[in-house]
């Protein structure tokens, strides 16, 4: 841990309505305004993950994280305005690209083929996020330089680099701070962001859903070294009819028809509608589904809601005495399947494969032509 003693000054313009303010409100001119801060931070060889500069507007947040993270502080980027957001992250690989933003909680495929400018505030900040942190790989440290290239998974230890983001969350509304900061922590604390973080913010309510492992108050100056616990998040999941599909239909990446015949499920958290998801049978396959949709609403996407919901549904069909499978080719999903006791690999297909398509299920949709990993659901092992 470092004391920093910090002082900050700019010259005073000399002018009539100047010195008409200093001798209405008693306001001492010089010939500069000075400001000092006095504050303790972790030192950067100590070892921890995310940490959070809080405080009210004018209380010195911004000049402190300059002056300790200045190397390493980013903001609201700037985007062309012909090209998607997807495109523009120079070099960068574009499976890493697709985890950036699953990581940060923009999971939405077909936002990512948009230009910058016409998503919306909260779908901005998260490319903002995203765009920031791929400037990690630009500082890789040693220990990673042998992982593998299409994964972003580190160990994240006193050695990671650092990022600190100014004006976290301050342009989006409540509920999507909360989910990006949840994700952003998950994924840095389970290696899948190669680095540490920093946010600086005005707002109080995202140090429990961070989960600070230090939180530096500028309206005390105080800085506390423990990690707070985050709420947890209890949903309630209904049975419900085709109708709900409709809000959720533009953000899902395939086509917004759905089958008739589909089983319907919406979760909801506090009353809120956030994930949708529906299954159909396996064509041939006695008591075997498959999962047709899943999508969870935007502003929620990167709190773990989607994989919590698809489980649930997953085990009322186990219950019933039925076989059930998910099929994607998102790295977020394939992931969480792959190292969930819960489910089981059952194949992978690589693009290009081709089968003949039956007259008899024209409008059947399947993964033929995407690279894609099957998983079935066990439930909990009993061992």
């Amino acid at each position: 841990m470092s004391k920093r003693e910090i002082q900050v000054s700019c010259p005073v313009p000399s002018s009539f309505r100047v010195q008409q303010v200093a001798g209405m409100f008693d306001v001492p001119l010089g010939e500069k305004c000075t400001e000092r801060f006095s504050v303790q931070l972790p030192g950067r060889e100590e070892d921890w993950d995310v940490g959070l500069i809080v405080g009210p507007s004018g209380s010195g947040k911004s000049t402190v994280a300059r002056e300790c993270f200045g190397d390493v502080l980013a903001g609201a980027a700037d985007w062309q305005a012909d090209k998607a957001v997807v495109d523009c992250f120079g070099e960068l690989p574009m499976r890493q690209v697709v985890e950036l933003f699953t990581a940060v909680g923009f999971s939405s495929p077909p936002s990512w083929v948009k230009p910058y400018q016409v998503l919306s505030t909260g779908q901005r900040f998260r490319c903002d996020l995203a765009r920031a942190l791929g400037r990690s790989f630009e500082a890789r440290v040693p220990s990673c330089e042998n992982k593998e290239s299409s994964s972003l998974a580190t160990h994240n230890s006193k050695h990671a680099p650092i990022l600190a983001f100014d004006e976290f969350t301050s342009v989006v509304d409540r509920t999507v701070a909360k989910a990006c900061s949840m994700a952003i922590a998950k994924g840095i604390r389970r290696g899948n962001i190669p680095c540490r973080f920093v946010a600086v913010t005005c707002h109080y309510d995202v140090a429990e859903w961070l989960e600070a492992d230090w939180v530096l108050d500028m309206a005390t100056g105080r800085l506390e070294r423990r990690r707070l616990r985050r709420p947890s998040i209890q949903l309630e999941i209904y049975r419900c009819q085709l109708a709900a599909w409709q809000l959720f239909a533009r953000h899902h990446y395939l086509s917004g028809k759905l089958a008739r015949s589909a089983r319907c499920y919406l979760a909801l958290w506090n009353g809120e509608p956030v994930t949708f998801c529906a299954t159909l049978p396996i064509i041939a396959q006695k008591n075997h589904r498959r999962f047709t949709r899943i999508v969870t609403l935007p502003d929620f996407q990167g709190m773990g809601i989607g994989m919590r919901v698809v489980a649930a549904v997953a085990e009322l069909h186990r219950q019933a005495g039925l076989r059930i499978n998910v099929t994607s080719s998102h790295p977020a999903l394939i992931r969480h399947c792959k190292y969930s006791p819960q489910w089981k690999t059952v194949s992978v297909r690589k693009a290009g494969a081709r089968r003949r398509q039956s007259a008899r299920f024209q409008d059947y949709r399947s993964a033929i032509g995407r690279a894609v990993v099957s998983f079935e659901f066990v439930g909990e092992s009993n061992e």
